[in-house]
């Protein structure tokens, strides 16, 4: 009878550890039906040819929309489809020997596409279960010239793929991009990056106050928010750092804390303590050349976590929806030992 009540004591700790240790943000996604459908502009744009532009650019313009216009006046800025020197702008773009590089690549690392199509649909569906009424925009890839990543508008979600063709990518070292910068140029940063740019276009810094503990916290909830649209993805393309660089932060986390609570930093006003711990950069000076950059995004996601740990009564929703930052660092019980 011992024994048996032994067996029986340790399956309820076991499965009390077990519901302890559960990721509350795992949910069951099988029943939200959600298609997404990518427009592949990176590939229809190279069909365009002197002798078939004419017929060619309307069609885009067609099946395209207003992203074709989006497209060529804001990312590639050669103008509107209507224009008369139009036809003439795009075909020196698409001719350009480091563009048609650049398709190449692009077509090779991308060749199959499926399993990245795969990882932003799984995503949108954690959206649509956290926020079933927000219309989901509607997803495009291209080649902007390695202009910027990821570009949204209303209704729009861009990927450039030419700026995820891996580190080591030849045309990112000819054109002096720092390795630090690179190193997030990488095809499984792909998904990520794009939901984040969706998230923080839907949630906006609205906060009551303009200090760096707010800047961090706000960093901390969009984090967040990718936590629960990956909630089995690595926090390393989540933050865009190598596994060293996380173990460096988690082996330093009481001391960036206690830097910035001793210095009395944490409510500063000063816009260059919020350029110096949040925007990139190959490592936070203050820290050290061995700290990666953005600590202080690190340290205030790690602050939204406690938050939602110590209350956990609050939904995503809730925490989206909270823009007093001081009171989320309060009730946050954060403290790193």
């Amino acid at each position: 009878m011992t024994h048996y009540n032994n067996f029986i004591y340790l399956l309820i700790t076991l499965i009390t550890l077990t519901a302890c240790q559960r990721n509350p943000l795992k949910i069951d996604v099988s029943n939200i039906h959600l298609k997404v459908e990518i427009g592949r502009l990176d590939q229809d744009l190279f069909k365009v040819t002197p002798e078939n532009a004419n017929r060619i650019i309307p069609a885009l313009q067609e099946k395209y929309g207003s992203f074709f216009n989006l497209y060529n006046k804001e990312i590639l800025a050669i103008g509107e489809s209507r224009d008369s020197l139009f036809s003439g702008y795009l075909l020196t773009f698409i001719t350009d020997s480091s563009i048609t590089a650049a398709r190449s690549k692009s077509d090779s690392v991308f060749k199959d596409f499926h399993p990245y199509a795969r990882q932003i649909e799984l995503a949108f569906r954690h959206f649509a279960y956290y926020y079933p009424t927000i219309q989901l925009p509607r997803v495009y890839t291209y080649l902007s010239g390695f202009n910027q990543s990821i570009v949204t508008f209303p209704n729009v979600l861009g990927i450039s793929l030419d700026n995820y063709l891996g580190y080591k990518c030849r045309f990112y070292t000819r054109l002096g991009i720092p390795a630090y910068k690179r190193h997030n140029m990488e095809p499984g940063k792909l998904a990520y990056d794009a939901l984040y740019g969706l998230v923080s276009q839907q949630f906006e810094y609205k906060g009551n106050t303009e200090n760096l503990i707010s800047g961090m916290i706000h960093q901390g909830k969009l984090l967040y928010f990718l936590d629960a649209l990956f909630p089995d993805g690595p926090d390393s393309l989540k933050i865009g750092y190598s596994n060293e660089q996380l173990d460096w932060c988690k082996n330093h986390e009481t001391e960036m804390w206690g830097y910035l609570v001793e210095r009395k930093m944490l409510f500063s006003g000063d816009r260059m303590e919020s350029v110096r711990f949040i925007n990139p950069a190959p490592f936070t000076t203050p820290f050290g050349q061995k700290s990666p950059g953005r600590t202080g995004i690190w340290l205030g996601w790690q602050v939204v976590k406690s938050y939602m740990k110590n209350n956990p009564k609050i939904t995503l929703q809730g925490l989206m929806n909270e823009n007093d930052y001081h009171k989320i660092l309060n009730e946050s019980g954060y403290s790193p030992d």
